[in-house]
């Protein structure tokens, strides 16, 4: 007898090649999404007061994520200065580096400066280092750098606006730009901490005015 040849068991019809499974944990979020995030929080309540489960829950992440990501509380509140620094950076640094006459630049630079102090869904949150930086800067020396490095720009911004409006004419020639700068910051740090305190904007724009007029008065 001629013993017949077993043919292989065919596949089952629909069946279909198993892709191999892929390692580790997709990324589900935005890193800069939930950065904001927790820099809405920071704003809002400072560091001592925004718990990681206040974080958690606002970012989606968990707390292993967390710390993946931007590491320990500490490094997030400081990844999220950062990231406030940038923004108002990113807002303004047109207007300051403009040709346009020194009374316009200085309106249009604390105008959105009030646009950044006021905005918050609960309320005006104020400035970022005038609210809760300078506070930690006093035990943290790495936040107490970064807000130095913050107060020194704006003064050399303001410097060089002024600056070059005495070499335009629109200021006397004995005018200091490194003082009239200094004002111009200090006007900025009341601002934020007057629109914390929710002092309405048209106050607030009065306060700018006056300050305008008399560092132009000459």
């Amino acid at each position: 007898m001629v013993q017949k040849t077993r043919k292989p068991p065919s596949a089952a019809k629909g069946d279909a090649p198993v892709a191999p499974k892929r390692r580790g944990r997709p990324r589900a979020y935005q890193p800069e999404v939930a950065l904001g995030k927790a820099l809405d929080l920071f704003r809002k309540g400072g560091f001592a007061a925004t718990s990681l489960d206040d974080l958690s829950a606002a970012t989606g992440m968990n707390r292993p994520s967390l710390y993946g990501a931007f590491g320990d509380k500490r490094e997030l509140y400081i990844k999220s200065y950062q990231r406030y620094r940038a923004d108002a950076r990113a807002a303004m640094i047109d207007i300051f580096r403009e040709q346009s006459p020194i009374r316009s630049r200085l309106e249009r630079i604390y105008a959105v400066a009030l646009d950044i102090y006021l905005s918050g869904e609960s309320g005006p949150r104020g400035c970022f280092t005038v609210m809760t930086a300078a506070s930690e800067a006093v035990a943290d020396p790495e936040i107490r750098a970064l807000v130095l490095e913050g107060l020194v720009e704006l003064d050399k911004a303001f410097a060089a606006c002024f600056r070059l409006a005495r070499e335009k004419g629109e200021l006397p020639a004995s005018t200091d730009p490194a003082v009239l700068a200094q004002l111009a910051s200090a006007t900025v740090h009341t601002i934020a901490i007057r629109a914390r305190a929710r002092v309405p904007r048209k106050e607030l724009e009065a306060i700018v005015k006056g300050t305008i007029d008399v560092m132009l008065r000459g």
